[in-house]
Parts: C-alpha cells; sequence; structure tokens
C-alpha cells in the first residue's frame, strides 16, 4: 500500500486559466459599466434640459436635508406684526397672514415634498413589476384578472380616484400617501407587462426553462431585471403627477394637515389674499410648476439614455 502510494504521481497544480477567465470576466463587466456611466454622461452633458432637470432635482434633495440650515426662519413661528408683509431682506419670499416666513415654509415644504415623492415610488414600483410580470408571463386567467382591475384603476382620473380614498381614509399625510399610490402602480404594471410579453418567447427564457428554472426564479432573475429600465423611466415622469395630486390634496385639505408647511396647503391658504399679497401663491406654484416640470425632463434625458435604439 505504502508503494502505491508512493508510485502515485502527485497531484496537478490548479490550472491558471481559470482564475484568468473570471478576472477577465470582471474587467469586462468593469469595461461595460464604465462605457454606461460615460455615454450616460456624454448624453447629459449634450442634452441641457436633461442637466437642467437633473441641477433642480439635486437642488430639491439638498434643500431638503438642510432645511435647518437653509431657512432663515422658524417655518411655524408666528408674528403677527409682521403679518402679509412684501418680500424684502428680512423675509426674502414675503410673510403670510400670520407673519410665518414664506420663504422657510417653502424649504420645510420641500421635506414633505419629496417624503410623499420617495415612498410612493418604493411603493408603487414593486408592486406594478410584479403584477406586470406576472400577467405578462403567465397570461390566461392571471393575465385576464390582473389586467381588469387594472383598467378599473386607471378608468378613474388620479386626482378623483385619491379623493375617494382619501375621503374613506381620513385627512392626513400618511392616508394621502396611501391614497396617491393605490392610483399611481396601474401604469407601471401596464408597462411592465408589455415589456414581459416581448421577452417570455425569447430563446434564451426557452433555454432557461429547458434547464428547469422555476417560473418565480425566470421573473426574479431573468425577466424583471430587464424590466428594471423601463419602469425606472416611468417612475421618474410619474413623480411630476406625484407632485401635482399631492399639491392637489393639500390645497383640499386632504393631505398635510396645518400648521405643516406644505406646498398645496399654502397655496390654498394664501387665496383669500393672493389679489393683494400675490406672493402667498406665486411662490409655492412657483416651486410646484419648476420641480414637475425638472421630474419630466429628466425622465426624459433617463428614457433617452437607457433606449437601446438611442
Amino acid at each position: 500500500m505504502l508503494n502505491t502510494a508512493m508510485s502515485q504521481p502527485p497531484a496537478a497544480p490548479a490550472s491558471p486559466s481559470a482564475s484568468a477567465t473570471s478576472a477577465a470576466v470582471a474587467e469586462s463587466a468593469a469595461s461595460a459599466l464604465r462605457d454606461s456611466v460615460r455615454r450616460a454622461l456624454h448624453h447629459l452633458l449634450r442634452n441641457p434640459m436633461t442637466l437642467a432637470g437633473l441641477v433642480v432635482v439635486v437642488l430639491l434633495v439638498t434643500v431638503a436635508l438642510c432645511a435647518p440650515w437653509v431657512a432663515t426662519h422658524d417655518p411655524l413661528r408666528q408674528d403677527l406684526y409682521a403679518t402679509l408683509q412684501a418680500p424684502g431682506a428680512a423675509h426674502w419670499f414675503g410673510t403670510d397672514e400670520y407673519g410665518r416666513d414664506t420663504f422657510s415654509r417653502l424649504v420645510y415644504g420641500a421635506r414633505t415634498t419629496l417624503y410623499i415623492v420617495a415612498l410612493v415610488t418604493v411603493v408603487v414600483g414593486p408592486i406594478g413589476l410584479a403584477v406586470g410580470a406576472a400577467s405578462g408571463y403567465f397570461g390566461g386567467w392571471i393575465d385576464t384578472l390582473f389586467m381588469r382591475i387594472t383598467d378599473i384603476f386607471i378608468s378613474f382620473p388620479s386626482l378623483v380616484l385619491a379623493l375617494a380614498f382619501v375621503a374613506a381614509l381620513g385627512p392626513g399625510l400618511e392616508h394621502a400617501v396611501i391614497a396617491i399610490a393605490l392610483t399611481a402602480w396601474p401604469p407601471i404594471a401596464r408597462l411592465a407587462r408589455a415589456e414581459t410579453r416581448s421577452l417570455r418567447k425569447a430563446d434564451f427564457i426557452a433555454a432557461v426553462q429547458l434547464q428547469g428554472a422555476s417560473p418565480l426564479r425566470i421573473l426574479v432573475r431573468h425577466i424583471a431585471p430587464l424590466c428594471l429600465s423601463s419602469v425606472l423611466v416611468r417612475l421618474t415622469m410619474n413623480m411630476a403627477s406625484i407632485i401635482l395630486t399631492a399639491a392637489g390634496l393639500g390645497f383640499l385639505g386632504l393631505g398635510s394637515q396645518p400648521p405643516s408647511p406644505e406646498w398645496g396647503a399654502m397655496i390654498s391658504a394664501g387665496r383669500r389674499y393672493m389679489m393683494e399679497c400675490w406672493w402667498l401663491v406665486a411662490m409655492p406654484g412657483a416651486a410646484i410648476m419648476l420641480v414637475s416640470l425638472a421630474f419630466n425632463l429628466l425622465g426624459d434625458g433617463l428614457r433617452d439614455i437607457f433606449d437601446p435604439r438611442s
């Protein structure tokens, strides 16, 4: 036995080809990522409208995060000796009927707007993608059921449907977020369904099925990642409608409740004085218009970047 063990040749050292192959794959992936980032930056620099939208969105996020340092006054502090003052050095955007600084309330209102946009996007993105991908992949009665439910939600204007949900749930910021989320997922589901129907008959999907992959694995590992770019673009462009719906609910007193600063509520409170004190309506209205336009411009730019035909 000893002679037999000693007579066996030593084990061959591991071939460096495997490590070289993995290194080449990693380098190829890194190169592809660098190319994608370079192409995106090139498009942003070449398209000034998309760049302007990105700058406004980044500025909005920065202002919301740094609100205590950006605001010049306490947004809730009342000064009855300084009511309805015009814009000036002491109050850049004037004051409201309670003497509160309009600029500071706009700055803190950006936090409320971003809170609504972020929370609604986080909720509707996965729900719409899951419903649309399952409907497009399985077809049959699952597709019919999901799409008829989607048609019911799409048949109503988003603001009207959100008003109905808020009326049932009661006024409040959290209830407004739930209502907007319930009205914002159907377009995402429609888009994900269309993308999935174009992918489910692809050769690589058939190859994965022949290897014994389950439908859940195919949806999660192979179809959903290919739908993410279109869903991301759609979510970005939906942010403008989310802001407008949230402002509409706030204007009607069904969103954020006083004295919390919110752009729609500020317009509602200032409309009684808008003929004499134009800044009470013009400043929050301009903020809503500018941010909504910025998200639309950014969404258009992302669509051009992720479009393989561009």
